[in-house]
C-alpha cells in the first residue's frame, strides 16, 4: 500500500507520523491499510473513498445498498472477488462497472478484463459496504446451489429474436485457406467430443473464425458460451466486435476442435487449460496462444493472434516523439542498468520492449531473454521459456543467465521482490535489463518497486529510465470529421484550451470502406518517457512521493501519457474521445 501512503500524504489527508502509526497497527493486527486509517481514527470509511474517487476521477458508491442482478455478479467467480476485494456493479456495453477499494489496483483490473473480455471501470466503495455486498454475493450463490435439477424453476428470458443464425455448408468456404501446422493424423478419437469436433459445419464455423481474424488484423478472438447462444467476437484495434453466434448445438464441437487443435485434453472440461496452435491462413504464419477456462455455460475460449509479419521494429512508425525517442534510445544504449516499460495489458510493451532489442542486437552483443509465454522469435537473440509449474520461474532463469555473461536481458515482467532483486543485482554489475512491471505511469513506477521491499538506494543507483504508454487507436483518414470544441468543453475535459489553439483537430466519422465502417483505423502508441537525472536519484533516496517525482520530472521535460496523447490530436492522428478514455491527467 505504498503507493496510497505516498499519496494521502502528499495531498496532506495524513501526516508521515499517523503513517508510520497506520503500517505499525497493520504489522499488530493484520488489518488492512485504510482498515488502520479508520481504526486509529485518523479519517472515515467514507471520506478516504470519496477522495479516492474525486483523485481517479469516477464514482463513489456504497455497494451494499445496490441491487445486482445474478448474471452480473456470475461475470467473475467468488475466488477472485475476494482475492481483489471487488464485485462487479454493472454492464453498459462493453464496460463493466467494478466496484472496489482502491482503484489503482492494476492487477485485479488485469485480471478482470482477461477473464470477461470487457473494459473495466473502477469505482470507489468502503470496505464495510463491500463486505456486505460480497457476503450477499456468498448467500445469493447459495440458494441458487439448492435447487436440484429436478426442480421446477420458470425463469423469464427476454431472447432476441435473431440470436442464432444458420449457417449452410456453400457459406463458408475456407478449408482450403487454412492449415493446421503439425496437426497429427494419428489420435485416436475416444469420445463424442473428439467426433464433434471433426464435423465438417464444426471445421467450416472454426476456419471461417481464423479467416476473418486475420482478414481484420484482430489481435485476439473471444469464443463465449451463455445459456442460450454461443458468442464469437474479435478484438480489432483494441475494441471488442461480435463476429458471429454460431448454433448453440455446435458449442461442444467448436470448443472440441480447438483443443484438438492446441493438443489440449478434449476430456477435461472444469478447469483452465492453455495451449497453442500453428497456422498457416493465405499463406501467413501465424502463432495462437490458446487459453481455456470453465464458465456458467460451457468454456470459454480466448486465442491471443502472434503475428510477426505484423510486429513493428522501427520506434518512429510506432508513435514515439523524436524527444522521447531520443530518451529512450539513449538509456538501451548504456552498457548497465534498467530500463522499465510499464502499463496495462495490451498497451504494447512487449512490442517495445523486441523493438528496443532488435536496436541492441549486434553479433558482439549477447542478448538473453526469459519470457511466458515467448510471443516472437527473434533472430539472433538467446529467447528462454519459463515455467513456474516445475518451479523455472522469471527469478530462477536471471540466475542462470548471470553464469552466461550476457550483455542484455530482457525479463518479460517483473511481478514479485524476488525478480526485482536479482535484476537490480544484474543491473548493478554491470548488466543492461530491460523489463515490464505493472503501474499506471512512470513516476509511480519508483514507489511500486519500494512497496516491493527494494531499498531506494538500490532503486535510485540501478534504474536509467522507465517509461509508461499507452495504445489510441487512430482515427480514420478517410473519413475522419473536423470538430471545434469550446474552452468550456475542453476544461471539463480536464484540457487546457491553448494545449488545442491553432490546430484543426478531428473526430471520428461515420465509417467508410477503408476502417471497415468503424471510424477508426489501426493504432498509435502515446508515451511518458522519465529518465532518471542526478535530481530525481536525489528525490528516490529521499522516498520522495510519487506527486513530487512527477513533478519533478515535468519540469526536466517529461511529457505525460495526456500531453504526449494531445501531440496525436493535434497531428489529427487521433481523436479527443481516445485521450479521454485511455488517459488521465496526473496532478
Amino acid at each position: 500500500m505504498q503507493t496510497l501512503a505516498n499519496l494521502f500524504t502528499a495531498s496532506g489527508i495524513l501526516t508521515r507520523e499517523q503513517i508510520k502509526n497506520v503500517f505499525k497497527r497493520q504489522k499488530e493486527t493484520g488489518e488492512s491499510f485504510i482498515k488502520s486509517i479508520v481504526s486509529l481514527g485518523f479519517s472515515t470509511e467514507e471520506k478516504i473513498a470519496k477522495f479516492l474517487a474525486k483523485y481517479f476521477k469516477t464514482e463513489f458508491i456504497l455497494i451494499d445498498r445496490e441491487e445486482i442482478p445474478i448474471q452480473i455478479l456470475n461475470l467473475i467467480n467468488e475466488e477472485l472477488a475476494y482475492k481483489h476485494m471487488m464485485i462487479p456493479y454493472k454492464k453498459t456495453g462493453n464496460m463493466l462497472f467494478l466496484a472496489m477499494l482502491n482503484p489503482a489496483n492494476l492487477n485485479a483490473i488485469d485480471d478482470v478484463k482477461f477473464k470477461t473480455g470487457l473494459d473495466v471501470i473502477p469505482i470507489v466503495t468502503t470496505e464495510t459496504s463491500l463486505q456486505k455486498a460480497l457476503g450477499k454475493y456468498r448467500e445469493a450463490k447459495t440458494q441458487v446451489s439448492e435447487f436440484s435439477e429436478d426442480d421446477d424453476i420458470d425463469i423469464d428470458i427476454d431472447v432476441d429474436e435473431n440470436i442464432d443464425i444458420d449457417i449452410d455448408e456453400n457459406d463458408i468456404s475456407f478449408d482450403d485457406d487454412v492449415e493446421v501446422v503439425g496437426e497429427g493424423d494419428s489420435k485416436e478419437m475416444v469420445i463424442d467430443a473428439a467426433s464433434a469436433a471433426e464435423d465438417k459445419p464444426v471445421v467450416k464455423i472454426v476456419n471461417y473464425i481464423f479467416t476473418k481474424a486475420v482478414e481484420s488484423k484482430a489481435s485476439d478472438i473471444h469464443i463465449e458460451p451463455f445459456e442460450t447462444y454461443l458468442r464469437v467476437r474479435l478484438r480489432v484495434d483494441g475494441v471488442l466486435t461480435e463476429l458471429i453466434r454460431p448454433p448453440i448445438e455446435l458449442k461442444a464441437g467448436i470448443v472440441s476442435r480447438i483443443k484438438l487443435m492446441s493438443e489440449l485434453d478434449i476430456a477435461v472440461h472444469n478447469i483452465p487449460q492453455d495451449g497453442r496452435i500453428r497456422l498457416k491462413v493465405y499463406d501467413k504464419q501465424l502463432d495462437l496462444r490458446v487459453s481455456i477456462i470453465p464458465v456458467l455455460f460451457g468454456e470459454k475460449v480466448v486465442m491471443r493472434i502472434l503475428d510477426k509479419s505484423s510486429l513493428q521494429l522501427e520506434m518512429t512508425k510506432l508513435g514515439f516523439e523524436p524527444d522521447n525517442l531520443e530518451k529512450f534510445q539513449s538509456a538501451i544504449h548504456k552498457p548497465y542498468g534498467i530500463v522499465l516499460v510499464t502499463g496495462p495489458t495490451g498497451s504494447g510493451k512487449s512490442t517495445t520492449l523486441y523493438s528496443a532489442l532488435s536496436l541492441l542486437n549486434k553479433p558482439e552483443i549477447q542478448i538473453m531473454t526469459a519470457e511466458d509465454p515467448i510471443e516472437y522469435n527473434l533472430y539472433g537473440i538467446n529467447q528462454i521459456q519459463v515455467n513456474p509449474d516445475i518451479g523455472f520461474t522469471f527469478a530462477s532463469a536471471l540466475r542462470a543467465f548471470l553464469r552466461h555473461s550476457p550483455n542484455v536481458i530482457l525479463v518479460g515482467e517483473i511481478r514479485d521482490t524476488e525478480t526485482a532483486e536479482i535484476a537490480i543485482r544484474a543491473a548493478l554489475t554491470g548488466h543492461l535489463v530491460v523489463s515490464t512491471i505493472h503501474t499506471n505511469d512512470s513516476p509511480s513506477t519508483v514507489n511500486r518497486l519500494i512497496d516491493m521491499q527494494i531499498e531506494p538506494f538500490l532503486v535510485s543507483a540501478a534504474l536509467n529510465l522507465i517509461q509508461a504508454q499507452r495504445l489510441l487507436r487512430k482515427v480514420c483518414e478517410k473519413c475522419r470529421k473536423p470538430v471545434v470544441y469550446d474552452e468550456e468543453t475542453l476544461r471539463n475535459y480536464d484540457i487546457d484550451p491553448i494545449y488545442l489553439k491553432g490546430y484543426q483537430v478531428y473526430e471520428k466519422g461515420d465509417g467508410c470502406d477503408f476502417c471497415g465502417g468503424k471510424g477508426y483505423k489501426g493504432r498509435i502508441a502515446v508515451t511518458e518517457v522519465m529518465p532518471i537525472s542526478p535530481k530525481l536519484r536525489e528525490m528516490i533516496l529521499s522516498r520522495a512521493s510519487t506527486a513530487e517525482l512527477r513533478e519533478q520530472a515535468k519540469k526536466e521535460g517529461m511529457k505525460t501519457l495526456r500531453e504526449d496523447a494531445l501531440i496525436k490530436v493535434k497531428n489529427g492522428l487521433t481523436t479527443l474521445d481516445e485521450v479521454i478514455r485511455e488517459t488521465a491527467v496526473m496532478e
